[in-house]
């Protein structure tokens, strides 16, 4: 079993911690909850766990369908070891329905249905706001090379269909998401990394339209801790089926 050797990165959810492979890492997830690039903090007990097995459980489905990903082994609840990757400087959100900024920025009532699915890139820099880009801003600062955004469009448009068919199975509307990419250290293949969570998506209640993801924590909905156990729980009587 791998050993966590050095930190090597500490995010606002994860640690991510050096093995005896470079090309392995082990990434441990914890409690610590944020809103609004860092504004608010917060603790959400349980969280870390969630966020983890729910996370292994979707990738380990997407690589199985021809996304790949980090993923390598469940080590333990808040534990997974995973492929060293050089994640890539964007955050990838893909909306179905008009909620929160979408919503801000173009005066869209939330829970309006998009016409499509929408994809929107944004900087990963905390300092300057995660600000919005297009892909010509994205090859002009040399963030990605004009293949690997092709792949990540691609990879993340099917990502979406598969997530909503998977969601909607256990009573959930997939509202948006965002994922993260980075080349693996050891092919420099273009692969899905971070974390797919009620911390990075929006789910609502199918049938009642309650918030079933990290709004609960944004707006002080409250519930917030059973809310997350109770996604989990729908995840994996899925996955026991």
């Amino acid at each position: 079993m791998a050993e966590k050797k050095q930190q090597i990165y500490e995010g606002k959810a994860k640690k991510v911690f050096a093995t005896d492979d470079p090309n392995l890492y082990i990434v441990s997830y914890k409690d610590d909850a944020t809103a609004f690039n860092g504004e608010k903090k917060g603790q959400i007990a349980g969280k870390g766990a969630v966020n983890n097995i729910m996370t292994d459980v979707i990738f380990e489905m997407l690589e199985k369908s021809g996304v790949p990903t980090h993923f390598v082994e469940k080590l333990s609840d808040t534990d997974t070891l995973v492929k060293a990757v050089k994640i890539f400087p964007l955050e990838v959100i893909i909306r179905n329905v008009a909620a929160g900024s979408f919503s801000q920025r173009y005066g869209v009532d939330e829970g309006t249905a998009l016409l499509k699915p929408t994809l929107e890139f944004s900087y990963k820099n905390d300092a300057l706001g995660d600000p919005l880009l297009n892909d010509d801003h994205a090859l002009a600062l040399g963030l990605v090379t004009e293949g690997q955004l092709a792949q990540i469009r691609d990879y993340t448009h099917r990502i979406n269909g598969m997530l909503q068919f998977f969601f909607i199975e256990i009573g959930l509307k997939l509202i948006d998401f965002k994922v993260e990419f980075g080349a693996d250290n050891a092919t420099g293949e273009v692969i899905l990394a971070d974390e797919i969570s009620p911390d990075t998506c929006r789910l609502w209640d199918a049938a009642t339209g309650e918030k079933m993801d990290k709004d609960r924590f944004r707006r002080d909905l409250g519930n917030v801790e059973e809310t997350y156990q109770a996604v989990l729980s729908r995840v994996m009587g899925v996955n026991k089926k």
